[in-house]
C-alpha cells in the first residue's frame, strides 16, 4: 500500500472514516465469510465447534475468553485475529496511544492537533503492530498494565507530579485501537484483575493520583486453563461477569486431524527431510501415543496432554533415524517402529502423572503408552490375533492367512514364502512387508 496522506487535511480529503476496532473486526469478518475464506489458516479440527463460536463473538463485539487445556491453539487463534484488522491505520504522529486523528484521547495528541490543525502530521501503523500480548504472572503490577507516574520524565521535562504528562502508560493504554491478549488470566493477582474492571466495562483507564479519563478502544482476548481455576488462581467473579463470551477449546477428536497438526507443526530441517523418510504408519503411531496418554489412568486428565507431545515425539523419531544414518554412513534412511522408544524424553516431560503413575515412574508410563499405541494401531489394520477360548469362532488372523505351512500377505504370490524369491517382500505399501 502506498501511503499518501501525511497530514490531517490530506486524510480528511481522502474520505477515510474512523471506526472502532470491534467494528473493524466485524466488517472484515463479514467480508471474509462472504468471500468463503476461512477464519484461520493452519488450525484443524475447530471448523464445527470453536470457529463458529468465535465468529459469533466477533460479530457481537464481545470480550472473549478462550478456555481450554494446554496445547489447544488458544494463543495461536488470538494472534491470527490480527488478519481481521485493516492493513494500515492512521494515527497522530508521535502518539504513544495510537490516537485517532479525528478523535484524539491523549494530552499529547490533543495539544498537537490544537496547535497545528490541518497540518497535524499523520503516521500509519501496520496491523501487526496493533497486537499486544502479555503473559499473566504473579509479579505483574498495575504499573505494567495501566501505568504510573514517571519521576525521571518529570525531572527531564521539568513538570510537576500533578501534570498528566509525567505518566508512563502501561501495555493496555498503548494497545489503544488494537488487540490486547492476556494469556493465563487466572495467574493475575486479584488486585490486578480489579484494575481491569473500568477498562472492560466503561472503556476508560484510571491512573492513580490523576483526575483523567481515557476512553480506550481495545479488543480484549483472554486465555485460561480450567485447571488454573482451582490450582494456581482464579478469575474473580466481577471480572468473569464482564467477559461476554467464553469459548471452550478441545483436542483433535479424530486421529487424522491430530496427524495433520503434528506434521504441520513439527520443525525439521531441509537436510532431515532429504535424509529421513517417515512412513505414514509412524505418523499414526506417534499421534496414537498422545491420544493414549489423554485416556491413560496414569496421566492427570485435568492437566491435559498437549499437542506438543506428539510434535516433539515426531521430531525425536526423525532425529533418531538421522543419527542412525550418520553413524552408518547412509545418505537416506527410513524411520522404524523401534525408533519410537527413543521418544521417551519427549513424553516424560509433557505429562502430569497421578499418584499411580508416580508410583510406576515416568519412564515406565512412557513405555506403557508406546506399547498401547503400537497395539491399538495394529488392531486398526489387522484382526485381533489374541487366542480365542474353546468353543468360540475361529481366529480371524488364521483365516486371513490360509494354510498352515505358508504365510501370505495381500501383496504376496500364492506360493509359500520358502519357495518365493525375496524381492516380493519389499513392497513399501504393505504393512506386513
Amino acid at each position: 500500500m502506498t501511503i499518501k496522506q501525511k497530514t490531517l487535511a490530506e486524510l480528511q480529503k481522502s474520505g477515510w472514516q474512523s471506526r472502532s476496532v470491534k467494528a473493524e473486526l466485524r466488517a472484515n469478518l463479514i467480508a471474509r465469510i462472504r468471500a468463503k475464506q476461512p477464519l484461520f489458516e493452519g488450525i484443524h479440527g475447530y471448523e464445527d465447534t470453536v470457529v463458529p463460536a468465535l465468529e459469533r463473538a466477533i460479530l457481537a463485539g464481545h470480550i472473549i475468553n478462550l478456555l481450554g487445556l494446554r496445547g489447544q491453539a488458544k494463543t495461536r487463534m488470538a494472534r491470527s485475529l490480527v488478519q481481521l484488522l485493516d492493513e494500515w491505520m492512521p494515527i497522530v504522529a508521535g502518539s504513544e496511544l495510537n490516537d485517532d486523528p479525528f478523535a484524539p484521547v491523549s494530552r499529547f495528541a490533543k495539544d498537537l492537533v490544537a496547535a497545528k490543525g490541518d497540518d497535524t502530521p499523520i503516521a500509519w501503523v501496520h496491523r501487526n503492530d496493533r497486537y499486544t500480548e502479555k503473559l499473566a504472572t504473579p509479579d505483574v503490577t498495575v504499573a505494567d498494565l495501566i501505568g504510573d507516574s514517571d519521576p525521571i520524565k518529570a525531572a527531564n521535562l521539568k513538570l510537576d507530579y500533578s501534570d498528566e504528562r509525567v505518566i508512563h502508560f502501561g501495555l493496555v493504554p498503548r494497545s489503544n485501537r488494537g488487540i490486547f491478549v492476556i494469556n493465563e488470566l487466572p495467574d493475575l493477582q486479584p488486585r490486578i484483575q480489579v484494575a481491569l474492571f473500568n477498562i472492560l466495562q466503561e472503556g476508560d483507564v484510571q491512573v492513580r493520583g490523576f483526575k483523567m479519563r481515557l476512553p480506550l478502544d481495545i479488543q480484549f482476548i483472554f486465555t485460561a486453563n480450567p485447571e488454573d481455576y482451582t490450582n494456581r488462581g482464579a478469575i474473580i467473579t466481577p471480572l468473569k461477569d464482564r467477559i461476554q463470551s467464553q469459548i471452550l477449546t478441545h483436542y483433535p477428536e479424530r486421529l487424522e486431524l491430530g496427524m495433520a497438526i503434528t506434521a504441520q507443526e513439527a520443525r525439521t530441517t531441509p537436510e532431515q527431510r532429504a535424509t529421513v523418510r517417515v512412513p505414514k504408519l509412524l505418523h499414526e503411531l506417534v499421534e496414537s501415543i498422545a491420544m493414549e496418554a489423554r485416556e491413560s489412568e496414569f496421566v492427570d486428565r485435568k492437566s491435559g496432554v498437549s499437542a506438543r507431545l506428539a510434535i516433539g515425539a515426531l521430531e525425536s523419531v526423525t532425529g533418531t533415524a538421522e543419527r542412525r544414518a550418520l553413524y552408518a554412513n547412509e545418505k537416506q534412511t527410513t524411520a522404524r517402529i523401534a525408533d519410537l522408544f527413543a521418544v521417551t524424553p519427549a513424553i516424560t516431560g509433557k505429562i502430569e502423572l497421578v499418584y499411580e503413575g508416580e508410583q510406576e515412574g515416568p519412564e515406565k508410563v512412557a513405555e506403557h503408552l508406546i506399547g498401547l499405541a503400537v497395539r491399538n494401531t495394529f488392531l486398526r489394520h489387522f484382526p485381533n490375533p489374541s487366542p480365542k477360548r474353546r468353543g468360540t469362532a475361529p481366529d480371524p488372523m488364521r483365516t486371513w492367512w490360509p494354510g498352515s505351512t505358508s504365510t501370505r500377505s495381500s501383496c504376496a504370490p500364492t506360493a509359500p514364502i520358502r519357495n518365493t524369491p525375496m524381492p516380493w517382500r519389499r513392497s513399501p505399501d504393505c504393512l506386513v512387508c
